[in-house]
């Protein structure tokens, strides 16, 4: 499948609503939705045209329709943590919104049924529903774990019930499941559901023991990152991380274009933040090149 180019478009809010402690916002986006695929992610310029808001903020694509009475629409689900997400939480309906999509590679589906199990931390969970959907129509076995802080943090859980043969449910205050982290309980999961191919999005520490325990399983992890991306579209370099490449050589890969989703065993998770002295292209010891 060849890969469609983003485009920008001038979208308008269709509705915004509570879920839990999150927001969620579909917005009409002709010429996204229709070549979005789960994994995809969009960039929203925030503040309006006379804020100082510059940089657009990027958030996972949840949901898409490319039909409708209006045409086609993404829908994202988003905590309200700075200025620029405060601004989308005041939006009202038909409010125009400023939409680059889709972005970033997508997750990679089988070519043959398997055993999948998708893990999501706190509102992580939103681009793996579509993706078990993607799954379950290749004849994939799909189950589930999820995790966050506390209940209202949980996004998903009744749609991920209804679309697997499984779900497991951690939080850590104990409100809602098992109290604890994912990782307490997927080892367990593997195990039961003889899992091939590990999925997750979430926060950089939960993916790296997520990647661990896959690897350990003897199953392939693909994690889905959460930098902070700028532009969206590989120019600024705020959310470079060491991958290893097919050749073992680290390189300072970009988050935006080359992700989101990367293979997890090739992610150096303990060096995310840094410029590992042995990656291509990293400064000499004092700083010469």
């Amino acid at each position: 499948m060849s890969r469609a180019a983003p485009v920008q478009v001038r979208g308008e809010v269709l509705s915004l609503r509570r879920v839990g402690a999150y927001h969620a916002m579909t917005i009409l986006a002709p010429g996204i939705a229709e070549h979005t695929r789960p994994g995809h992610f969009v960039a929203l310029a925030v503040g309006g045209p006379d804020s100082g808001l510059l940089l657009r903020r990027a958030f996972s694509i949840y949901k898409t329709s490319d039909r409708g009475v209006y045409g086609g629409t993404v829908e994202i689900v988003f905590a309200v943590v700075g200025q620029g997400t405060a601004w989308l939480a005041r939006r009202d309906v038909h409010d125009p919104i400023d939409v680059v999509g889709p972005l970033g590679h997508p997750f990679s589906l089988p070519k043959h049924p398997v055993n999948a199990v998708l893990v999501g931390g706190g509102y992580g969970t939103a681009p793996l529903l579509s993706l078990a959907e993607a799954l379950r129509a290749r004849g994939a076995r799909v189950d589930f774990v999820l995790g966050a802080a506390s209940e209202d943090r949980l996004f998903g859980a009744l749609e991920a019930k209804r679309i697997s043969a499984s779900v497991a449910i951690t939080t850590e205050d104990g409100s809602v499941g098992e109290r604890g982290l994912v990782s307490d309980v997927l080892p367990g999961m593997l195990a039961r559901s003889d899992c091939d191919v590990v999925y997750a999005c979430g926060p950089m520490g939960m993916l790296a023991a997520v990647t661990e325990q896959a690897n350990a399983h003897g199953a392939l992890a693909q994690c889905a990152v959460e930098e902070s991306m700028a532009c969206g579209v590989g120019v600024c370099m705020t959310c470079v991380l060491p991958v290893i490449g097919e050749d073992g050589i680290t390189r300072m890969v970009r988050s935006c274009v080359d992700g989101p989703v990367f293979r997890g065993d090739r992610v150096r998770w303990a060096d995310v933040g840094t410029v590992p002295p042995d990656c291509l292209g990293a400064p000499a010891a004092g700083g010469q090149p």
